[in-house]
């Protein structure tokens, strides 16, 4: 049976221990965490970052990536393939956690399962404010006690600073 195309209009549901609905047109925010909260070592967290924003203008419009020492936290718009559908949510994230993983672990010459398998995921409500969410995602690090201001934590990534350099 052929498979339906994408609707623009449509939400697409997919579904492994956790659901994740990806509703056209809307920002997604997603969190993942390192297998077993492993903390990463700096490098680790340095490429994460870098395959993080590889995807922006690709995959995805990337706003904001934060890399905790355990977790990232990502705000983007999926963006259009070449077919003109929306890169759905499982595809994005196989393509930035593969990726990261492969990395990390070719660094640390290791062979080891990196991310959890899940990730949490939010679409934004239309009463949502993209850059009010943005500015929250960011200040996980203040919060978390790493850092006293949000600009001196070095693995952050921001559409409107680091993406219009």
């Amino acid at each position: 049976m052929a498979s339906m195309p994408f609707e623009r209009t449509t939400q697409f549901l997919s579904r492994r221990h956790l659901p994740h609905l990806q509703a056209v047109g809307k920002t997604l925010f997603v969190t993942y965490t390192t297998e077993k909260r492993r903390v990463l070592p700096f490098l680790a967290r340095d490429l994460a970052l870098v395959h993080c924003v590889a995807q922006h203008g690709k995959r995805i419009y990337l706003h904001v990536a934060v890399i905790m020492p355990d977790h990232i936290h990502l705000l983007f718009d999926a963006l259009d393939d070449p077919s003109g559908n929306p890169y759905r949510l499982p595809e994005i994230m196989r393509q930035i956690k593969g990726s990261s993983s492969r990395a990390i672990n070719l660094i640390l010459a290791r062979q080891r399962t990196v991310w959890h398998n899940e990730s949490f995921d939010h679409v934004l409500r239309g009463d949502e404010d993209v850059r009010s969410a943005a500015e929250y995602v960011l200040q996980n690090p203040v919060r978390a006690g790493l850092v006293k201001d949000v600009d001196d934590y070095p693995w952050i990534w921001r559409s409107w600073v680091e993406g219009a350099r």
